[in-house]
């Protein structure tokens, strides 16, 4: 049984504003083989997997979770790394690190998009706020390893630096929650029309094209590293 197919056609139908009732209509089917197949009782046939994916203009192996593109694309082939984070014994190679940069750099300008669609000072600023301190943080960490490398490149003491920054990086996302929730909190703005936010996987094809196909692979790299964390424990 696979879980993503569930998952992504009862996503694709929801963010269509599709009823189940009608859906089930469309493809042929009762609704209550719909219903088994989104709640992943059933698994369909090969032939109604790809009149599924006809019905929503979305590849197969996206709706297998094969890839994070609804339309089949992926970056690039070649840059599609086969290591899955687990290989503590070999360097990551430079297509990797290189195809992880961008895929960090092309969601993290896709925040900042939303941050200024949203029309919120303070989302814009908190959402720089927190990227920011995190990366201070760890380039931090980073210089400490040499214990050599002069602590005069910063001014304030490395005992205080990191709690100090955990608390504004804390404080940084209660501000974005906040605002997010439309709550105005020691006189920051906050979102007054949610609508502007409303997402799905189609509006972030179209509305930020450059960056999508990046955010998709990030959440399901991310996802898939979590997966796997829980399964240890």
């Amino acid at each position: 049984m696979n879980p993503d197919f569930a998952r992504i056609i009862t996503l694709q139908r929801k963010e269509r504003r599709i009823s189940q009732k009608k859906a089930a209509n469309d493809l042929g089917i009762s609704q209550a083989l719909l219903s088994h197949y989104e709640k992943g009782i059933r698994e369909c046939g090969l032939n109604f997997l790809v009149k599924i994916a006809d019905y929503y203009n979305v590849s197969c192996d996206y709706l297998l979770g094969r890839t994070f593109d609804p339309e089949g694309k992926s970056i690039n082939v070649e840059d599609i790394p086969d290591d899955d984070g687990n290989n503590k014994t070999k360097m990551p190679s430079p297509k990797i690190i290189d195809f992880n940069r961008r895929i960090i750099n092309n969601s993290i300008s896709l925040l900042f998009s939303l941050a200024q669609k949203a029309e919120s000072i303070t989302l814009v600023k908190e959402v720089s706020t927190y990227l920011m301190i995190t990366v201070y943080k760890l380039f931090r960490i980073i210089y400490n390893a040499n214990p050599h490398n002069d602590q005069k490149l910063f001014r304030i003491p490395k005992v205080a630096a990191n709690d100090s920054a955990n608390a504004i990086v804390a404080m940084s996302e209660s501000n974005i929650k906040a605002a997010s929730s439309g709550i105005s909190l020691d006189g920051n703005d906050s979102l007054r029309n949610f609508d502007t936010l409303y997402l799905t996987t189609a509006t972030l094809q179209k509305d930020y094209a450059q960056y999508s196909s990046s955010l998709l692979s990030l959440i399901k790299r991310s996802e898939d590293k979590i997966a796997r964390t829980r399964e240890k424990y």
